[in-house]
């Protein structure tokens, strides 16, 4: 037995399934051990290492469990780590697998040669290791794995060419060498009896409690909303903890921040409490005026504690196991009026997202696409945006029920994770619908690429519906509306502009479904073709990128200020923009053309 060939036994043992890569000659023993393995765990050979790496965050992401990458040394390697950085920035556990060039060579300015423990000292901080003798490679892979899993981070195995290829020695019974074990033990830490009973004070002395939960809370769903219930609090949730809790909860007012709703807005203006439960939020200005609110947070991880926030207390522990501890502290509200002046705010919005999406838009509203989709969504179905005004709309217009999941890149929002988020997604389970919402920036970076890989490999699914929906404006939309907001920039062309591609027909060459849509009475069927269909469907939809991305906390004089920019473009398709602002300004103001 090589090495090599141990260490994919090694992954087995661990229960590793899939490893997300690309092939090199820097892994060529791995590449042969698995030739020798015949596939197990399952090799997915994606376009790009980039893309490998985030189809392990998206199935660590949507299934609980520790996702692996590899690729070979030098540029494989280099390769892999805007992919990592996602995992490391939303705690998501992966394990990158790199190949090296020879020990013999290493030093020695030679042929794609990088200082490997340099390259990945930061996005895997936690654990990073090259083994050079084949006693070592047991620990090394063991902590790992443990290490990725336990803290919900990105570790990396660094194995040179030779060292794979070498026969395979166990650790032995003596000085210096290190024997390990495999698997990692369940634990939820809870916190001190003392810190409960803190927390229970501040949230029982509040009369307008409002929540706040994110990812890490997602094992919690029961205990949140028993929680909510007790306190009287309506729910704002994070975008990365958008799949903690159903929308279809009355007191459920959906994101919060610059993509959020108006009602999470509000209810964080006009709180008294706030109770943040297993989210790092990062914008504090969508949080209550300081001084404002009374502030209890929860979470996990000690090093994520007091941030964003001046905290009055902070509790280190399980979200369920702390919540368990902390609903018998706490008095049940009498005065229910806080909570129903949030259900009614929740109601409302609801009904204006109906309106804006019926807004007429030339050609098709993207909020009408994203809208439509909601009513036909399949309680199981998978759900990913891409970053940019994309997810804008799955914020805001999406109802999360049933046993949906959705995810993002929440904190580096990076562009192209949506289609390899459901191409992961998929592969760890492949009997359910899975639907990635991008931008057409997103779809040229990488997602078309990734079409390939769906198409290599969507007969391995029970379910081969994978739904790749294209909001195609012709602009990098998202960053256009940011150079109006806050440089007064009309349009920058050169670097906004982007070529109109036949997506749907790309699809059909690979042997996918494919529809184009370029008018609103269109959408609604080509949802319902692509969610009845036998393989993989690219829609692509041409939508106006005249419609704003208009924030939750918007006034009528912020709306035309920023509009005031458009105004002073001279292009023809500046033209075509000014006058949908012009004509849509009022539509588009929260709470309807009142604003």
């Amino acid at each position: 037995m090589k090495v090599s060939d141990h260490l994919l036994g090694r992954l087995r043992e661990w229960g590793v399934e899939h490893v997300f890569g690309y092939p090199g000659d820097g892994i060529s023993g791995l590449l042969a051990a698995w030739g020798r393995a015949e596939d197990h765990p399952r090799f997915i050979q994606a376009r790009h290492e980039e893309m490998a790496a985030l189809q392990a965050v998206g199935y660590a992401k949507y299934s609980g469990r520790t996702g692996v990458c590899v690729a070979t040394s030098g540029p494989g390697a280099i390769h892999l780590l805007n992919g990592l950085y996602d995992a490391k920035l939303d705690h998501v556990p992966v394990v990158a697998i790199v190949g090296q060039t020879d020990r013999t060579a290493l030093g020695g300015a030679y042929q794609q040669e990088v200082d490997l423990l340099a390259l990945f000292k930061d996005v895997a901080s936690d654990f990073c290791e090259m083994v050079t003798v084949p006693q070592q490679l047991p620990n090394v892979l063991d902590r790992a794995l443990r290490i990725a899993t336990a803290r919900r981070t990105v570790t990396a195995v660094i194995v040179p060419a030779d060292v794979q290829d070498l026969p395979y020695e166990a650790p032995t019974h003596a000085f210096k060498m290190v024997p390990s074990s495999q698997g990692v033990g369940r634990f939820a830490p809870v916190p001190a009896d003392e810190d409960l009973a803190r927390a229970a004070q501040v949230l029982n002395a509040g009369e307008k409690v409002a929540m706040l939960i994110g990812q890490g809370a997602r094992h919690a769903r029961a205990e949140v909303e028993q929680v909510a219930e007790l306190l009287g609090a309506g729910v704002a949730k994070a975008l990365l903890g958008k799949d903690v809790l159903p929308d279809t909860l009355p007191f459920v007012t959906g994101s919060i921040g610059l993509l959020g709703t108006r009602p999470s807005y509000e209810m964080m203006r006009d709180c008294d409490t706030l109770l943040v439960v297993g989210s790092s939020f990062p914008y504090s200005q969508f949080l209550p005026e300081f001084g404002q609110a009374r502030a209890v947070q929860i979470d996990i991880e000690p090093s994520m504690v007091g941030l964003r926030y001046p905290f009055e207390t902070n509790v280190v522990g399980d979200a369920a196991e702390t919540l368990k501890r902390l609903v018998p502290l706490l008095e049940p509200k009498a005065d229910r009026s806080w909570r129903d002046g949030i259900e009614q705010a929740t109601a409302r919005w609801w009904e204006v997202m109906e309106r804006r999406a019926e807004v007429p838009a030339d050609p098709v509203n993207p909020e009408h696409v994203v809208h439509a989709l909601d009513a036909l969504l399949p309680d199981d179905a998978i759900l990913a945006a891409d970053s940019g005004s994309a997810a804008n709309w799955y914020a805001r217009h999406l109802r999360i029920r049933g046993s949906m999941r959705g995810s993002l890149s929440g904190t580096l929002a990076t562009m192209g994770p949506g289609v390899p988020y459901v191409i992961g997604a998929k592969f760890a389970f492949p009997q359910r619908p899975a639907i990635a919402i991008v931008g057409d920036g997103a779809m040229q970076m990488n997602g078309m690429a990734e079409l390939i890989t769906v198409a290599k490999y969507h007969h391995r699914w029970s379910d081969p519906r994978l739904i790749v929906a294209v909001l195609n404006n012709r602009d990098l939309n998202q960053v256009t509306w940011e150079m109006r907001s806050l440089e007064g920039m009309p349009q920058f062309e050169e670097s906004q502009q982007l070529p109109d591609v036949r997506y749907a027909d790309f699809a059909a060459q690979l042997g996918l479904g494919g529809a184009r849509i370029e008018r609103p009475e269109d959408v609604e069927p080509a949802w319902r073709r692509a969610l009845a269909a036998d393989r993989p469907f690219v829609l692509d939809f041409r939508t106006d990128p005249a419609v704003p991305p208009i924030p939750p906390h918007a006034t009528f004089d912020q709306v035309k200020a920023t509009a005031g920019a458009v105004l002073h473009g001279d292009s023809d398709r500046g033209a075509m923009v000014r006058q949908g602002v012009k004509a849509k300004l009022q539509d588009f103001l929260p709470g309807g053309s009142k604003g």
